[in-house]
C-alpha cells in the first residue's frame, strides 16, 4: 500500500532517525546504508502501526543482514540471514505494500519464544481513570503506542511506592484501545480536518516556513523553542505551530489557534508569513480566521478533529 506515492511505513533507525511514508527507492538506500557505527540495524511498522506488526533487519560486520518479521502478538517471530541488500531491500518494500507473495523469495525460520503472562486485572476506578488517559491521547493522535504506554504509567503515578499501573498493565490497555480506535478511523471518509492541516503544514515546509504540529506543550515554550527548528535549514523566513494544548481543545471541538512568525522579529515579516500560512489553509479546504493583525492568532474553526494514527 501506497500514500502520495510514498509507502504507508514507519522507519526508524539506530542512529535516531525517522522517515514516514517515505518512497520505495529511499527505502532501498536505508537498507543499503546501514552497518556503520550506531547505525546497525532499522525498524519498519506499518501506517497505522499495529502491536507487534513489523518487519526489521540489522547488518553484521560482515556485511550480512538478518532479517526478522513478526505478525502480532504471537509466540513466535519468522527469521532468515540473507547477503544480498537488493533481496532485503526488495522483501522490506514488498512487505510494505502487502503484496501476495512478499515473503517467497527467502527462506525463513520460525524462532520460538514465550509470550508474558497477562497483567494483573485493574481495579475497577484505576482503570476508569486510566482508560480516560489513554482515550484523551488516541483522540489527540500524535502518540505512538510505545510513547502512549510510558505516558499512561507516567499519568497515574500518584507518588506511592508502587505504582497503581505497571507497565505490562498499560500496554494491554493501550493496545486494546489502539486497535479499537483504529476499526473506527476505517470508517472515516477522507481528507478529515487534520488531513488537511498536515498537507497545510508540508506545503509550508517546502516554502521556507517551519511548520510544527503539537509542538511543546504551550505557546510561550513554543515561542522559545521554535528557533531551533530553523538551524541549519537554508531560506527558512519564519515559523507557525500549534502546541499540545490547542491540540486538546481541538479535540474537544474548540478549534486550533496557530502562532506564527518571521524570524527577523519584524512585524512585516510576521504579517507576511500570516498571510501565507491563511492562503495555504485555504489551499487545503480549512476555513482560517485571521483580521491580518500580526500579534493576534490565526484560528482555524469550525475544525473536526479525527486525526488517523501512525505509531
Amino acid at each position: 500500500m501506497e500514500i502520495d506515492g510514498g509507502l504507508a511505513i514507519k522507519v526508524k533507525t539506530e542512529s535516531g532517525q525517522t522517515y514516514a511514508r517515505i518512497a520505495a527507492r529511499q527505502l532501498r538506500g536505508l537498507v543499503e546504508r546501514i552497518g556503520g557505527d550506531d547505525d546497525h540495524f532499522l525498524v519498519v511498522q506499518r501506517i497505522p502501526d499495529r502491536p507487534l506488526v513489523f518487519i526489521q533487519t540489522a547488518r553484521d560486520a560482515d556485511g550480512a543482514y538478518d532479517l526478522q518479521h513478526r505478525t502480532g502478538r504471537v509466540p513466535h517471530m519468522w527469521v532468515a540471514r540473507v547477503s544480498d541488500p537488493g533481496l532485503v531491500a526488495d522483501v522490506m518494500v514488498r512487505w510494505a505494500r502487502q503484496e501476495d507473495g512478499w515473503d517467497a523469495s527467502v527462506t525463513w525460520e520460525r524462532e520460538e519464544f514465550g509470550l508474558p503472562e497477562e497483567a494483573p486485572a485493574l481495579a475497577p476506578e484505576v482503570a476508569a481513570r486510566a482508560e480516560e488517559y489513554v482515550r484523551d491521547m488516541l483522540q489527540d493522535g500524535y502518540l505512538g503506542i510505545e510513547a502512549m504506554i510510558r505516558e499512561t504509567v507516567y499519568l497515574m503515578d500518584d507518588g506511592e511506592e508502587t505504582a497503581p499501573v505497571s507497565r505490562e498493565q498499560a500496554r494491554e490497555l493501550v493496545e486494546s484501545l489502539w486497535l479499537e480506535r483504529l476499526a473506527e478511523q476505517e470508517k472515516w471518509a477522507g481528507p478529515t480536518g487534520p488531513d488537511r492541516l498536515e498537507r497545510a503544514f508540508a506545503a509550508l515546509e517546502d516554502d521556507g516556513i517551519v511548520a510544527r504540529e503539537d509542538f511543546t506543550c504551550c505557546r510561550g515554550c513554543g515561542m522559545s523553542e521554535i528557533g531551533a527548528e530553523a538551524d541549519g535549514k537554508p531560506g527558512v523566513r519564519g515559523f507557525v505551530f500549534f502546541h499540545h494544548q490547542g491540540t486538546r481543545g481541538a479535540a474537544q471541538g474548540h478549534g486550533l489557534s496557530l502562532y506564527y512568525g518571521g524570524f527577523d522579529d519584524s512585524e512585516e515579516t510576521t504579517k507576511a508569513v500570516g498571510h501565507q500560512v491563511v492562503a495555504a489553509l485555504t489551499a487545503a479546504g480549512l476555513s482560517a480566521q485571521w483580521d491580518g493583525d500580526p500579534g493576534k492568532a490565526i484560528d482555524v474553526t469550525p475544525l473536526e478533529w479525527r486525526k488517523r494514527l501512525v505509531g
